[in-house]
């Protein structure tokens, strides 16, 4: 028997959960504690109430397509019903023990509807959208995770890592790509040119100040290469 009252800490950021005889008796802020125990058979739980960060690497998929890769992700979640989260783990001397249970059941949830969603895409899609997939949390994720007294504020792709091998042919084809789009748009260039010249040439066929002034850089051409006499007669018949 117990001649003084047995003391309890409960820490910052915490919120503490007494057992006696086994039994969930009521809930502690942080604080320290003096409670009456004769029989030493009383119990503190202390779980933390700020937001936890779960990182979950080197994990391995297969796309449709049946490639495969690897990826990491990051889980971030906060205990808001400490009585119903400790109603689904086993209860032992210190919590420590209980979180490592409820992150490992958490990870293993997270995982299996992450692998099923990233699954559906093709290599080449999920390749070019690999920055845009990065919020994975989805509402069956979060309402499992309730059913813990957990809520799930995160759950965010972390990296995403193809073979070595598959990584050259994703970084031919976009050469590939890139190149494809360089001709076409060089060509685009050149039959637009190609029609102002057209264009040009129709417009000076049957011009007359068109040929006047042609008949002049022709005449300013000769003149640079040396000294010359031009005789003009008729400027309508030169030009002709």
């Amino acid at each position: 028997m117990r001649l003084f009252p047995k003391k309890y800490q409960v820490k910052a950021n915490t919120i503490g959960y007494l057992y006696r005889n086994n039994i969930y008796e009521k809930k502690l802020t942080a604080g320290f504690y003096k409670i009456r125990d004769w029989k030493n058979r009383t119990s503190l739980i202390c779980l933390p109430v700020t937001s936890k960060l779960l990182t979950i690497t080197n994990q391995e998929v297969l796309t449709k397509d049946n490639v495969a890769f690897r990826f990491s992700f990051n889980i971030l979640y906060k205990i808001v019903d400490g009585e119903k989260f400790l109603s689904q783990f086993p209860v032992k001397s210190k919590g420590l023990y209980i979180i490592e249970e409820a992150e490992h059941r958490l990870y293993n949830m997270v995982q299996i509807m992450i692998r099923n969603r990233i699954s559906q895409y093709e290599s080449e899609t999920l390749n070019e959208k690999r920055n845009e997939i990065t919020d994975l949390k989805t509402g069956e994720i979060i309402n499992k995770a309730l059913e813990f007294g957990i809520e799930i504020e995160e759950v965010q792709l972390k990296d995403l890592t193809f073979p070595r091998a598959i990584q050259v042919l994703f970084s031919k084809h976009l050469e590939a790509k890139v190149r494809a789009k360089s001709e076409l748009e060089n060509a685009r260039t050149a039959v637009a040119t190609a029609r102002a010249l057209k264009n040009a040439s129709e417009l000076m066929k049957n011009d007359e100040n068109m040929k006047f002034f042609k008949l002049l850089e022709t005449m300013t051409k000769i003149a640079q290469k040396g000294k010359h006499t031009f005789n003009f007669g008729d400027l309508n018949q030169l030009t002709k």
